[in-house]
């Protein structure tokens, strides 16, 4: 039973948006301004201008290999199989974490306006529902998208507008209180609010007309968010000391709050809870294709691969991930959670980078439609920017990282010893 392509440009660049917009804005905009201060809108420019750097990387690869899986896809076919696993093995872990953050962050601007529930148990009966959602075709899911994204940049809006007359210099000074250190700290949480832009290759099956749609929705997307992104974050820190903002769980909420305006507090309430679970609902297609993928390589089981009949969805992949990222809501903690998920997204993007620089190595007669400007600067300066972000993160984000990798390698190794002994030939 094979996907089918029902996805156009405007449903796959709100995929991306819905991937991108969500709790990094939300919520990981206190935590950053907690680090860079007021310059968290150099840290957003940083991480968007290094997004665009792997953006472009992924246009390319995304035109010349339109298959489900995106940058496990890319690395499997232009660097190695083991490479492949690796990036797939990352974004999994990458993503079910982040998944787990963005449930907690959802939870924590749904008990503003229902504090008699535990934030932990929002978190936990909001991972199930958009599992639900998922199961029933991505025709469907990205409905439900369109409608979420056209929602939560609309909420993003007003609270620009409204935010904009009440503003306070004196929350602008010092700029940069832990100086340059802080703000590249900063700039590599704040990337975790950008790695949704890639999301969209994950389901290059199911697109239209995938070696031109894709491309152009991963530029438009991620476009449009650094736009939103900048201007969110100026008027945050703007409207609500960066101290205080990092000490909430729902800074935007917050920085509404400032205006003296219930209203406005309440329609970027509203606004946070749309946003976060239109990034959880892509999240959990984003993982379910990866794993769908790699299961179609046996580089996990078989059976992780099967497609529902009716729904032509990859139901186990959805179920398994699902409960996954479920469990780990269940425990996990906001601000260590973003930092792991940061650190593996760094690392696969970085992998994708190499994979571009490959791609016209080595498949010169098959580049695809799109082709990015100034090769081979941007891929290498995509690869050399991932790597400086990464040693900004936290020491024990590398290390439980580090300690994951280690893991899929020895996973792979043994996958692929079972797999000679049961086909009879090299896995």
């Amino acid at each position: 039973i094979e996907l089918k392509r029902t996805l156009n440009v405007f449903d796959a660049t709100s995929i991306g948006i819905g991937a991108i917009v969500g709790a990094g804005i939300f919520v990981v905009t206190g935590i950053s301004a907690g680090l860079a201060g007021p310059a968290v809108v150099l840290s957003v420019l940083i991480s968007g201008a290094i997004a665009c750097l792997t953006a472009l990387s992924f246009a390319e690869l995304s035109s010349a290999i339109p298959k489900e899986g995106g940058a496990y896809a890319y690395a499997h076919e232009t660097i190695s199989p083991f490479a492949g696993f690796m990036v797939g093995w990352l974004w999994l872990i990458s993503n079910i974490v982040a998944g787990a953050a963005i449930s907690i962050g959802l939870a924590s601007y749904i008990a503003i306006l229902i504090p008699s529930i535990p934030v932990k148990l929002i978190a936990i009966s909001a991972c199930i529902i958009v599992t639900l959602v998922n199961l029933f075709g991505i025709k469907e899911s990205s409905l439900v998208n369109n409608v979420l994204v056209l929602v939560k940049i609309s909420v993003l809006c007003f609270f620009m507008a409204v935010g904009m007359f009440h503003l306070t210099p004196k929350n602008l000074v010092p700029l940069m209180p832990n100086g340059w250190i802080g703000v590249f700290q900063g700039a590599a949480l704040i990337f975790f609010a950008y790695a949704g832009f890639a999301r969209i290759t994950t389901v290059a099956e199911e697109v239209k007309n995938p070696e031109r749609t894709i491309p152009m929705s991963i530029l438009l997307s991620l476009g449009i968010c650094m736009a939103l992104y900048t201007l969110t974050s100026f008027t945050a820190v703007g409207l609500v000391n960066y101290r205080d903002l990092a000490l909430s769980g729902s800074p935007l909420s917050d920085a509404a709050m400032a205006t003296g305006n219930p209203l406005a507090s309440l329609v970027v309430t509203l606004g946070a809870i749309t946003a976060t679970t239109s990034v959880l609902l892509t999240t959990i297609i984003g993982l379910s294709r990866v794993s769908f993928a790699m299961s179609r390589n046996l580089q996990l089981p078989r059976f992780v691969g099967k497609v529902h009949a009716r729904f032509r969805t990859p139901y186990v992949s959805i179920i398994t991930v699902g409960v996954a990222m479920t469990l780990l809501a269940s425990f996990a903690d906001l601000k260590q959670v973003v930092a792991v998920s940061s650190f593996a997204s760094l690392c696969y993007y970085a992998t994708t980078n190499v994979s571009a620089f490959f791609l016209r190595k080595r498949n010169r007669t098959h580049i695809g439609t799109f082709k990015a400007p100034l090769y081979p600067v941007f891929p290498l300066l995509g690869l050399a920017s991932c790597i400086i972000l990464i040693f900004f993160l936290t020491y024990d984000s590398v290390l439980i990282g580090t300690v994951a990798a280690i893991a899929g390698g020895v996973y792979y190794l043994i996958r692929k010893q079972i797999t000679r002994k049961d086909a009879g030939r090299p896995g």
